[in-house]
């Protein structure tokens, strides 16, 4: 039996539900699929902060799974873009890339791969609010709940990350286990405010958020924030 395994990535800041919402999924897939092994991987075995005052410690380092069968990126707002500046991380996701097959992102985690040189020509998606920034990384930004681009598969915001990790269920086992994780997890949205309008995206509110995230960021690495201004 050939062991896959699947590695989350994570470093300080993260958004929280971009991580542990397909880690889930795919925890809850591999109590069915015995070849299938899901961890967490960090620099360092210490506990990082996120962007709630939780706390999350990986279960393993980067160099005790060099080549894992697929990656998992969790994105966030301005601690992500100042790991883009985390050579460790970005080592990390470039050597992965070489032997995986599967590479992924959740919310501006896709931001991360970019940089790790994994977008160039590719359709990708991200955060709707940092969505145009994927073309300082020569990605064709897409907007779509989750885009697939050979092995590079990326996921729009947040909650997102659920969908994409079904969808890799699925891709790797076929829709009746995907469908039994979904039970599993009792995955049936209902929103109390019903689905959003994209038509009434509230760009011009959430924009300082934007600007605020790029501000103090980066301050180490002017030429890549640079790049990054030109599409903001």
């Amino acid at each position: 039996m050939t062991e896959k395994t699947f590695a989350f990535v994570v470093y300080p800041g993260l958004t929280v539900l971009d991580l542990v919402g397909p880690l889930q999924v795919l925890s809850a897939y591999a109590l069915m699929e015995p070849e299938f092994r899901v961890v967490v991987v960090g620099e360092s075995l210490d506990a990082g902060g996120t962007d709630t005052p939780l706390r999350i410690a990986p279960s393993h380092t980067f160099e005790q799974v060099p080549e894992p069968f697929g990656v998992l990126v969790p994105g966030g707002s301005a601690p992500t873009l100042q790991a883009l500046a985390n050579r460790p991380l970005i080592d990390y996701l470039a050597s992965a890339a070489r032997t995986a097959t599967l590479m992924t992102s959740v919310c501006t985690g896709a931001l991360l791969l970019g940089e790790a040189g994994l977008l160039t020509g590719r359709n990708a998606t991200t955060h709707w609010m940092f969505r145009d920034l994927l073309r300082a990384f020569g990605a064709t930004p897409v907007a779509k709940r989750w885009v697939e681009d050979g092995p590079v598969i990326t996921a729009a915001g947040v909650s997102a990350g659920i969908d994409l990790a079904l969808h890799l269920v699925d891709r790797l086992a076929g829709p009746e286990l995907a469908r039994r994780v979904q039970f599993g997890i009792e995955y049936d949205p209902e929103p109390p405010l019903g689905a959003l309008d994209w038509t009434a995206a509230p760009h011009a509110d959430l924009k300082p958020l934007l600007e605020y995230s790029l501000g103090d960021v980066l301050t180490d690495r002017p030429d890549l924030k640079a790049k990054l201004l030109e599409y903001a």
